[in-house]
């Protein structure tokens, strides 16, 4: 958490202390992703079993249980962790086509530490009826304005196909990011009534 917000205050500096760190993807996962994303659906988690989410046609509010709320927020973990090895591996085959060589752990470094305010912004949804598409659309500008910084350091492209990257990484930051968000929302708003029964079973195996 401290080294997202340090990139959104001052990514120069932020950037500097990562490249010169060269931590590996299990380290990054370890010590970065999982805390950050588990600290980061606290207040998510805390706004579904207190007020719950306004749902249906007809709308009425329907608070979640607290099993319910932790293997959402268990699914959506997972899920943020797919969408950054996902948008990794694209990033750097897009890094290829502008003749480019790249190791994944470069886009991956790249793309972890700049989704860090992202994710950072989901406490947001801790306030009750906003929408999460709010607290996605703040984070994700966070985040672009991050790459921009991080990318050509950690990826090294060639000045003339810099922006060139940026510009197709934070399209496919848009794409995976918001697919996952339009995932996470419709199950908050009832829409997916199949995947409902399936986290409601599943949250009913858990001990509380």
């Amino acid at each position: 958490m401290i080294a997202a917000l340090l990139l959104m205050i001052a990514p120069g500096v932020g950037w500097e202390r990562i490249s010169r760190a060269q931590r590996g993807v299990v380290f990054i996962v370890i010590f970065y992703l999982l805390p950050l994303l588990a600290l980061s659906s606290v207040g998510e988690a805390y706004r579904l079993v207190h007020w719950g989410m306004i749902q249906g046609e007809v709308p009425h509010r329907r608070a979640f249980s607290l099993g319910e709320t932790v293997v959402f927020e268990a699914a959506q973990l997972v899920l943020s962790l797919v969408v950054v090895f996902v948008a990794a591996q694209l990033v750097k085959a897009v890094g290829e086509t502008f003749h480019g060589r790249h190791r994944y752990i470069e886009s991956f470094t790249a793309l972890a530490y700049g989704l860090g305010p992202l994710f950072l912004l989901r406490w947001l949804d801790v306030v009750k009826d906003l929408s999460p598409w709010l607290s996605w659309a703040i984070g994700l500008l966070l985040s672009i304005r991050v790459l921009y910084h991080g990318l050509p350091r950690m990826m090294q492209p060639d000045p003339p196909h810099a922006f060139g990257l940026f510009l197709m990484s934070a399209f496919l930051l848009l794409l995976t990011t918001g697919l996952a968000e339009l995932v996470a929302a419709c199950y908050l708003q009832g829409k997916f009534t199949r995947l409902d029964a399936i986290i409601s079973a599943l949250a009913a195996r858990l001990p509380f």
